[in-house]
């Protein structure tokens, strides 16, 4: 049974959905958001990338991608309980972008990185709790990391200042067995460490997913509001709410934002379950050539698709029937 006082729920509908739009979010929608996710008592709001400007070409994207101090103070005018997280991914934030956490209205600072590297995700986690921040480090495509590798990862994450690892199904291709799997590997070789769940949504499991570690005791529960996120999104707020329901959550004002600006947004945005996005999963294949597909005027051969996947040229691991 899921022990309900433990978790906290970080939204994402601003970082991981960003991927969806390019960042193309009103002032009005954000302010919007951080109030309803406020009053259904959400813990965290992932209000953007920190990454840096100079060092990724930022092109048309929403300055929710480069979030700029000043200017997200001029977005939160008062901060409620709900704390604020951006994420950096390796390589592409200056680390002189970053300010002291007491300048900031940034809580959490998430870090994001392969197995790779681990090392340098370690190093920036190391700063930015030097500067008095929360921080996580998010190992992406679990599903393609090697035992051995995510072993002596731990070793060096185990050393380290970080205060949440988190279990990320980036392809949306893992099940209720890889999470119990991985959920339990992660509690027993990080003993110290909290732990989260970043699940995407291809084959429908990603709220099933988090459930599942959430009953195992993760407390940090990634979701977006009507699972808006990259490709087929993630475990949706709404339905995260309504399960953990309680006098902690209040779904009520997550349903407003949908009505008031979402279901407009769905007319002009595609995000969530399609089916080039359940056959990427169920192939555990990066979700980049679904979404080609779906920006194409093949975006429903369906079949063709598949077969292109699974043929021994383009996806040596099939087999030949």
């Amino acid at each position: 049974m899921v022990k309900h006082h433990q978790h906290k729920i970080l939204d994402c509908t601003i970082r991981d959905g960003g991927l969806v739009n390019d960042w193309d979010f009103s002032v009005e929608f954000v302010q919007d958001m951080y109030r309803g996710l406020s009053a259904a008592g959400v813990e965290y709001m992932e209000i953007g990338y920190k990454n840096s400007e100079k060092l990724l070409k930022g092109g048309s994207s929403g300055p929710w991608r480069f979030l700029n101090e000043s200017f997200l103070r001029d977005v939160i005018t008062k901060k409620t309980d709900t704390k604020l997280s951006a994420l950096v991914d390796i390589g592409r934030v200056d680390e002189k972008d970053i300010l002291p956490r007491e300048d900031s209205l940034l809580d959490l600072i998430r870090v994001a990185c392969y197995i790779k590297d681990v090392d340098k995700g370690l190093e920036l986690v190391q700063k930015f709790h030097d500067m008095g921040y929360e921080t996580s480090l998010n190992i992406m495509a679990l599903s393609h990391v090697m035992e051995n590798e995510l072993t002596e990862a731990f070793e060096e994450i185990n050393k380290s200042a970080v205060d949440v690892v988190y279990v990320v199904d980036s392809y949306g291709s893992m099940g209720s067995k890889d999470i119990d799997y991985l959920v339990s590997k992660f509690q027993r070789l990080l003993p110290e460490k909290e732990l989260g769940l970043h699940m995407h949504n291809n084959m429908q499991l990603a709220f099933a997913n988090t459930i599942t570690g959430a009953s195992k005791g993760v407390t940090f529960l990634d979701s977006s509001v009507y699972g808006m996120g990259r490709a087929a999104g993630n475990c949706t707020t709404e339905l995260l709410l309504s399960h953990l329901k309680g006098a902690r959550y209040d779904v009520r004002p997550v349903l407003e934002i949908i009505e008031k600006h979402m279901i407009t947004m769905r007319e002009k945005w595609d995000w969530g379950y399609l089916i080039p996005y359940m056959i990427v999963g169920a192939l555990d294949e990066h979700p980049r050539t679904a979404m080609a597909l779906l920006d194409s005027p093949e975006r429903n051969n369906f079949t063709d698709f598949y077969d292109r996947l699974t043929s021994v040229e383009t996806f040596p691991s099939a087999s030949k029937k």
